[in-house]
C-alpha cells in the first residue's frame, strides 16, 4: 500500500445512479462508516446526489460525505462498486455482458494503481459474473473481493417465509443459493422459525391450504420480485440499498455475519472456476471463510444447474475476448 495513513471506516461507492446513492443514504444513517465518497464520470449527477445526501448531515450520525476521484481508492477500507453501462436498443446480453465486464476491468485497475488495501464489493449485474471477472483479472485472493449475491433474494425469502406464516421476520433464517438470476434456489432445508425447522414448524403454526403449494408460491415471488418492481416503477433501490448496508457493516465491525455473498469456489460444494452464492462468514477480510451446509439431493441438483449457467456465461465472456 501506498504511504497515504488508511482512513478509518472510509467507503467509496463507484457510480451514483439510483443503487449507489440509496445505499450511500442507508449507510449515512447507519453509522457505521466515517465517511462516504461517491465517484462517477458524471459529474453533474455526482455533484447532485452528494448535495442533496449532504444537506441530511445534521440528521444522520457524524459523517462526512463528498464527491470522490480514483484517488479516493488508496485509502478505503471497502469500495462498493455499483458502476455499469445500461442495455442499448438490439444490444444483446452478451454485448452488455461484454462491455460492463471492460468497465469492471478498468475499474479494478484503477484500484490496484491506487494501491488499494480495500475490500471490493461487486453489485453491478450479472453480479456473479463479473466478480469472477474482477477476481481473475486482479490477481487478488478471492476474500478480498466479493459480489452482493442473493443476499437481498434471502432477505425477500426471509419476508414471504414471515408473512406467510405470521411470524416476525427477524425469526426466519433462510437462504436463496446460487446464481443471483433466474436459476437460484432456495435452501429449504436450512430455514427455520427460531430454530425449528420451518416443515416441522408449519405442521403446527401454519393455518392455510397446503404448505408445499405455498412454499413453491413463496419461491416464484423471490425469484420475479425484481421484475415485478422494474415493472412498477423502473429500478430496484431501497431494499439493495440496505442489503449493501448490511455487507459492507459486516466487513467495518468484523461481525463475522453468515450472508450469502457471491464468492469464488476453489472446489467446496465440488465446483470451482466460478463465483457463486453460498453461505459464507464476512468480518474484516471480506470473505473469511464458506461454510459447507449438507444439501437435500434436491437442493444439489438445482446447485449443478446454477453452476452450468454461471459457466456457460463466463465460457461466452471469455470466448468473445
Amino acid at each position: 500500500m501506498n504511504n497515504q495513513e488508511k482512513t478509518s471506516r472510509k467507503v467509496t461507492i463507484v457510480g451514483a445512479g439510483d443503487v449507489g446513492a440509496t445505499f450511500a443514504y442507508a449507510l449515512a444513517q447507519d453509522g457505521v462508516a466515517e465517511e462516504i465518497c461517491l465517484v462517477d464520470l458524471n459529474r453533474d449527477l455526482l455533484a447532485g446526489q452528494v448535495l442533496d445526501l449532504s444537506h441530511g448531515l445534521p440528521y444522520y450520525p457524524p459523517i462526512r460525505i463528498r464527491e470522490g476521484t480514483v484517488k479516493d481508492y488508496a485509502d478505503a477500507e471497502v469500495i462498493v462498486i455499483t458502476a455499469g453501462a445500461a442495455q442499448r436498443p438490439g444490444e444483446s446480453r452478451l454485448d452488455l455482458l461484454h462491455r460492463n465486464a471492460g468497465i469492471i476491468r478498468g475499474i479494478m485497475d484503477d484500484i490496484q494503481e491506487q494501491g488499494s488495501e480495500a475490500v471490493v464489493v461487486m453489485v453491478t449485474n450479472p453480479v456473479d459474473v463479473l466478480t469472477y471477472v474482477a477476481l481473475q483479472h486482479s490477481g487478488w485472493p478471492r476474500e478480498r473481493i466479493l459480489g452482493s449475491g442473493t443476499v437481498l433474494d434471502s432477505a425477500r425469502f426471509r419476508y414471504l417465509i414471515s408473512r406467510t406464516l405470521g411470524v416476525g421476520v427477524h425469526n426466519v433464517h433462510a437462504y436463496i443459493l446460487g446464481e443471483h438470476g433466474d436459476s437460484e434456489f432456495p435452501a429449504w432445508s436450512l430455514t427455520n422459525i427460531g430454530g425449528v425447522p420451518v416443515d416441522y414448524y408449519s405442521q403446527t403454526n401454519y393455518e392455510g391450504d397446503d404448505w408445499h403449494k405455498r412454499r413453491e408460491e413463496i419461491v416464484e415471488q423471490v425469484r420475479n420480485s425484481a421484475y415485478h418492481i422494474i415493472g412498477y416503477k423502473g429500478s430496484t433501490n431501497f431494499a439493495v440499498g440496505l442489503a449493501l448496508t448490511r455487507i459492507v457493516g459486516s466487513v467495518l465491525r468484523n461481525q463475522a455475519s453468515v450472508l450469502t455473498v457471491s464468492t469464488r469456489l476453489e472446489g467446496e460444494y465440488g465446483y470451482e472456476g466460478l463465483c457463486i452464492s453460498v453461505p459464507c462468514l464476512v468480518d474484516d477480510k471480506g470473505v473469511d471463510k464458506i461454510l459447507l451446509a449438507e444439501l437435500t439431493p434436491q437442493e444439489q441438483e438445482s446447485m449443478a444447474h446454477s453452476v452450468k449457467v454461471l459457466k456457460q456465461s463466463i465460457a461466452d465472456l471469455e470466448k468473445k475476448g
